[in-house]
């Protein structure tokens, strides 16, 4: 369908949209609760976009998202811009080039859905401003959790975070990057007979997978399969909401953003040697391996945790890598004494601060913090 909008846009006509910004003042504009979407109307998850408090405005073409993003973006930004539309014409790699030269209409979060069967140059896509890009078959409860990290990443680009203005492109740097594939190959292969005797034990002891398998959120809130050995009994995550409220070491309740579960009955006996000594961690090495973490940095979330962090500064914590041992691991291993507010700003100090040296002297202290005395 063709817009039925003849107007002529020129780069000035938004130029007013970024005017405060260049002249030092913050811009009266709030971020709105409607979500934008650029392609046929019945592509869009209605009820997903109304089950989170959200309105949804479709529309056919970049036309018409230009124009409305020119005569909303005046008032108030829209929450975030989600695009499926043909992504090898001029046209709508225009709306992406627009978006990001524009200093006001960059902070929204820019999503692109390629649907089977459609081209397109995902390298060209991310270098037009789009900030991620999904490929059908996709879930879109996984779009919209990118979404609220990309919210609270924008907010501490535009607050100017060093980790965001200078480390973020969702990327391990390339010295990190290779110091883990050394370290991770050599591991597995010289740990390869310790890791068939754990996988056996576990076996013997009870029913069930060896591994255990998790959706985690890392960097960038990538969301990746996270591997550990089995150290609970078959249905373990079934009882994991009431223990929630009667034994988590954060508290219960909305605040506590964090699940620990002090002495957990779901353990079994292997798995609590596994977990005080943290050999239940080394299966990672293959999602080091495999590129979803690193060595060290900030520990990977479940996704019900992850999500909870995505509307404030804790969402700065994702700017690092995720990793096997981190700063907060080192800084008070296994204590009921850590605060989330603690851990939440030693994953931010992480973030703002890692480097390989850095890298080192963390994994220099993980050694002696492995052996943990509590049951958590």
């Amino acid at each position: 369908m063709k817009s039925t909008n003849n107007m002529d846009f020129t780069p000035e006509s938004l130029a007013t949209l970024g005017a405060d910004e260049r002249q030092g003042a913050s811009p009266a504009v709030a971020m709105d609760r409607t979500l934008l979407f650029v392609g046929p109307e019945g592509a869009a998850p209605k009820q997903q976009i109304k089950e989170r408090g959200l309105e949804l405005k479709c529309v056919e073409s970049y036309m018409q998202a230009r124009y409305w993003l020119e005569k909303a973006a005046t008032n108030e930004l829209p929450f975030a811009i989600v695009c499926e539309v043909e992504w090898n014409r001029q046209a709508d790699l225009a709306l992406a080039e627009m978006i990001h030269e524009n200093p006001i209409l960059r902070r929204v979060p820019f999503i692109l859905i390629c649907p089977n069967g459609r081209s397109m140059d995902y390298r060209t896509a991310l270098e037009m401003g789009v900030d991620d890009v999904y490929r059908s078959p996709f879930d879109w409860q996984d779009v919209f959790r990118r979404i609220e990290f990309l919210r609270g990443f924008k907010r501490e680009l535009n607050l100017g975070n060093p980790a965001a203005t200078s480390r973020f492109d969702g990327r391990i740097p390339t010295d990190k990057r290779v110091f883990d594939i050394v370290v991770s190959a050599g591991l597995l292969l010289v740990l390869s007979p310790l890791l068939l005797l754990i996988a056996l034990l576990i076996k013997l002891e009870s029913k069930g997978s060896i591994f255990y398998i998790a959706e985690r959120a890392g960097s960038g809130y990538d969301i990746f399969p996270f591997y550990k050995f089995r150290s609970m009994a078959n249905g373990a995550d079934q009882q994991l909401k009431e223990l929630s409220e009667t034994n988590n070491q954060y508290g219960a309740g909305e605040e506590a953003v964090f699940v620990k579960i002090e002495n957990d009955p779901r353990i079994t006996r292997i798995g609590r040697i596994l977990r005080n000594t943290s050999l239940d961690e080394l299966p990672q090495l293959l999602n080091v391996l495999k590129g979803d973490m690193s060595i060290v940095g900030n520990r990977p979330l479940p996704l019900y945790e992850a999500e909870m962090l995505t509307t404030d500064h804790s969402a700065g914590r994702f700017l690092a890598p995720a990793g096997i041992t981190g700063l907060w691991q080192v800084t008070k291993r296994g204590g009921n004494d850590m605060s989330i507010s603690e851990r939440i700003q030693l994953d931010i100090e992480y973030a703002q601060n890692y480097s390989l040296l850095y890298d080192f002297k963390i994994i220099f202290k993980t050694i002696p913090a492995l052996l943990q005395q509590t049951s958590v």
